[in-house]
């Protein structure tokens, strides 16, 4: 397993990712992972849609609760062939009790507590801490990655505007 240091911290410490470092124009690996309901969710899901997929360490922080409300909000005024969807290391019921609890309805919440197939795949899952560092990942139709952002304080908020104008220059 592929480990890389230097790329984050969790307040202010330096933490190590495992998996892979992506690029941009390479394609975007599988993964499996369930939704609220528990049924298995792969890429496979979202065929012919252009994805933002940000992960999360976990809904129910103080920064990931603001980012998944703002990217709902941005969300809502997407044309129908964006998906938002949201990776964490939650149980997938916690998921959705935080989604009720709040109103998140136009992000999909997903968890890979299971596998960690996500979070290894992508390379973005925090070796010292066993939760995924904060990210995004725009992916095409056809399933290449066009941006990625990993945020480099776990405890920071993503580029927002630079994310939904990666996804909409695919349109």
């Amino acid at each position: 397993m592929s480990e890389k240091r230097g790329i984050i911290t969790f307040k202010g410490n330096p933490m190590t990712l495992l998996g892979p470092e992506l690029t941009v124009g390479a394609a975007a690996p599988d993964f499996a992972v369930v939704d609220n309901g528990l049924a298995a969710v792969t890429l496979s899901n979202f065929a012919g849609k252009i994805k933002i997929i940000t992960a999360v360490p976990s809904l129910d922080t103080p920064v990931c609760d603001t980012e998944t409300r703002r990217f709902n909000q941005e969300a809502a005024s997407l044309p129908g062939n964006i998906v938002v969807l949201t990776v964490s290391l939650d149980l997938p019921f916690a998921q959705k009790r935080w989604c009720g609890a709040v109103g998140i309805d136009k992000v999909v919440t997903l968890s890979d507590y299971r596998e960690r197939s996500f979070g290894l795949g992508y390379g973005v899952l925090i070796k010292e801490l066993l939760l995924l560092t904060r990210a995004v990942f725009v992916v095409d139709a056809a399933n290449t990655i066009r941006y990625i952002q990993i945020v480099p304080e776990v405890t920071g908020e993503p580029d927002y505007a630079a994310a939904i104008a990666a996804a909409k220059a695919l349109l």
